[in-house]
């Protein structure tokens, strides 16, 4: 199977490691890719939403599969223009890829569907959001309506911070604050038959103990030993399959990845958001415990058939990945920087580029996921720190929190 992967983040470095180890999968293309992925891909060049040139790159190359990394190429229609080819792809089409693209429209589907959520509205002006603001109350939860990377929300006790956040957005959905801890759900679709992935939490807030601003996030783990069983047949049932089910409804049947991201409360999980992608850096540690052929699964989605695949097999033991970004990030990373120390086993890229030289250098925010197995949680997280000890870039920064909390067994639910 000739595969095209269309990206050159994290996330696609991640996914090329899991790509390329499938005996199924004999070529391997990425566009634009980074120099992670390069190691395991032919680069090609390409504008990633630019759908007439994405499919024209799967015809010359001859793929039997295209996976589409990020959101912004599948708000853009890129899967359309592929699927329009006679070309397998991953990823859902512009219309069911509103369910990232709008939170509005997310919303609207959720309320459809009965799906567990936040209370919220659709703000376009600044009286709406004041008064969405005052309903609901500290802390306050504003989103941008479109993508925004990761970093389009703002969570404050702050009214002013609020307000101007929005202002800056302009169309914004309000929600009510949700009490609990968080988790991230990949499940894997056709449009009817879905196949769960493992939960894990990453850490969006770029400083320890949750401060600072929203980042696209510094961190993740898996599995989550404090989950309350029963969690992912739940969010299977009255989540997902609710969720599916309404989008074919709408005649934008949804065939990807979708990403639920949750908050455990006091009266069980409730839906934050939506995402129509693999989420950045939670894909590094769930694909780095699945045993599970990558390719073939992500094939059988793609064409329908994933009713037929095989029960996913996992393996033993846990995975931590810790992000290690550029100075100035998230507000204004600097890039141009020469990494050290990286070019080892357990380091995913996401913001790297070669210099003429050959050196290795920063090109973005979050540069590099330190990422680590372990027979549990404790060893793998020692083993992902001591990749990021070892790891040379001036300026830069990480998180030394991550899964620590897990690790100590201090992570409690709400009631």
């Amino acid at each position: 199977m000739r595969v095209l992967l269309v990206g050159g983040g994290g996330r696609e470095h991640a996914l090329a490691l899991g790509l390329a180890a499938d005996p199924a999968v004999d070529k391997l293309f990425a566009a634009p890719g980074n120099p992670g992925i390069g190691q395991l891909a032919e680069l090609r060049q390409v504008t990633p939403t630019d759908p007439v040139a994405v499919a024209a790159l799967a015809v010359e190359t001859g793929a039997d599969l295209v996976v589409i990394g990020p959101e912004a190429p599948l708000v853009a229609g890129v899967a359309d223009a592929v699927r329009a080819k006679g070309i397998a792809v991953f990823g859902p089409s512009a219309a069911a890829a509103r369910l990232e693209g709008s939170k509005a429209f997310a919303k609207d589907v959720m309320t459809a569907a009965g799906v567990p959520t936040a209370r919220a509205y659709a703000c376009a002006d600044e009286a709406a959001t004041a008064a969405a603001l005052d309903e609901f109350g500290a802390p306050y939860v504003v989103k941008n309506d479109g993508l925004a990377a990761g970093k389009g929300v703002v969570v404050t006790d702050d009214r002013a911070v609020a307000l101007r956040h929005a202002a800056e957005c302009g169309q914004v959905v309000v929600e009510e604050y949700l009490a609990g801890p968080e988790v991230s759900l990949f499940v894997v679709t056709d449009g009817e038959a879905a196949l769960p992935l493992l939960p894990a939490q990453d850490f969006k807030r770029v400083g320890d103990n949750d401060s600072g601003p929203n980042t696209g996030g510094m961190g993740a783990y898996a599995p989550l030993p404090w989950a309350p069983p029963g969690l992912v047949d739940e969010v299977m049932r009255d989540v997902v399959h609710p969720t599916l089910a309404e989008l074919r409804r709408r005649g934008a049947p949804f065939a990807g990845l979708l990403y639920v991201g949750l908050a455990i409360t006091a009266d069980g999980p409730r839906v934050i958001e939506f995402n129509a992608r693999f989420g950045d850096p939670e894909t590094q540690v769930v694909l780095a415990l699945l045993e599970t052929p990558l390719g073939g699964l992500l094939h059988a989605a793609a064409t329908g058939t994933l009713a037929d695949h095989p029960p996913l097999r996992w393996r033993d033991g846990a995975a931590v990945t810790v992000v290690v970004a550029a100075e100035g990030y998230p507000a204004a990373p600097r890039t141009g920087d020469v990494i050290s120390g990286a070019e080892g086993a357990g380091f995913i890229h996401a913001g790297t580029r070669r210099a003429p030289d050959g050196s290795l250098c920063s090109a973005g925010g979050r540069v590099l996921c330190a990422t680590a197995t372990g027979a549990d949680l404790t060893a793998a997280r020692d083993a992902a720190y001591a990749l990021v000890s070892g790891v040379g870039l001036a300026g830069s920064h990480y998180r030394t929190d991550i899964a620590a909390a897990a690790v100590a067994d201090r992570i409690t639910i709400p009631g």
